[in-house]
């Protein structure tokens, strides 16, 4: 019974994403928008530096995140704060990498301390660096997409690396204004095509939308994992 209720709690967070698309209409700002627009950029900011450090190495176990390169937000993009040694790179995103009709698109709390593997930091982060340089140029959801559009025509951003996953294992995160934190995961990217099996009855693996409408085109399969970053248990599916 404990087992089903943790299942439950976590499709019920995921159906709230998921729903998004169907609930959200166009990629303009819907009836649903609870944040409509862009909030000033000082309250995506974190102002302590070493705060953000801490945040971003927290999202996988130290033996990965001690030795990764950490990225911080400034006023243009992410810049780098620690040089790293293993390939790794660690970081919080802001709201702007969900999909394009999440209803807190524009959220200035959401807060999503990621680890990205070196597969990942070649191929996945440019996606990243793309959507906040347009989106801290004031660019409109509309015009961030044709931006990352011709991003992908032009090959500034380059194809996904086999193997590119990360780690999602924060206890401080803040993922949006019903789930919080939500719960420990590692994430791993596919082309749009892969199967998994996710979201079937009895399977350990989710499907997470956020590149499957936006120009990207990828698939983000989530499984979720039974310990935060710091070893602690958490809940498990």
């Amino acid at each position: 019974m404990q087992h089903d209720a943790s299942r439950l709690t976590i499709c019920v967070a995921l159906s709230m994403l998921s729903a998004i698309a169907v609930a959200g209409g166009s990629v303009g700002q819907s009836p649903q928008s609870v944040y409509p627009k862009a909030a000033p950029l000082s309250e995506y900011l974190i102002k302590d530096r070493d705060a953000e450090i801490a945040l971003a190495r927290s999202a996988a176990p130290s033996a990965i995140s001690g030795e990764a390169t950490i990225l911080v937000l400034g006023l243009h993009g992410y810049v780098p704060a620690v040089k790293g040694k293993n390939g790794f790179v660690c970081m919080v995103d802001r709201s702007w990498s969900a999909q394009f009709d999440f209803p807190e698109f524009w959220n200035p709390k959401l807060r999503g301390p990621v680890c990205l593997n070196p597969q990942a930091a070649r191929s996945i982060l440019p996606i990243t660096y793309k959507r906040t340089e347009l989106a801290l140029a004031g660019q409109s959801k509309s015009q961030i997409i044709e931006g990352l559009k011709a991003a992908v025509a032009s090959k500034q951003i380059p194809p996904l690396e086999p193997g590119a996953m990360c780690y999602m294992m924060s206890k401080q995160g803040y993922l949006n204004d019903s789930v919080g934190h939500w719960m420990p995961h590692l994430m791993f990217y596919m082309p749009i095509k892969a199967e998994w099996g996710a979201d079937l009855p009895g399977s350990p693996v989710m499907l997470n939308p956020q590149f499957q409408n936006g120009p990207e085109k990828l698939n983000v399969f989530m499984v979720p994992v039974g310990k935060w970053s710091d070893g602690s248990p958490a809940p498990v599916a």
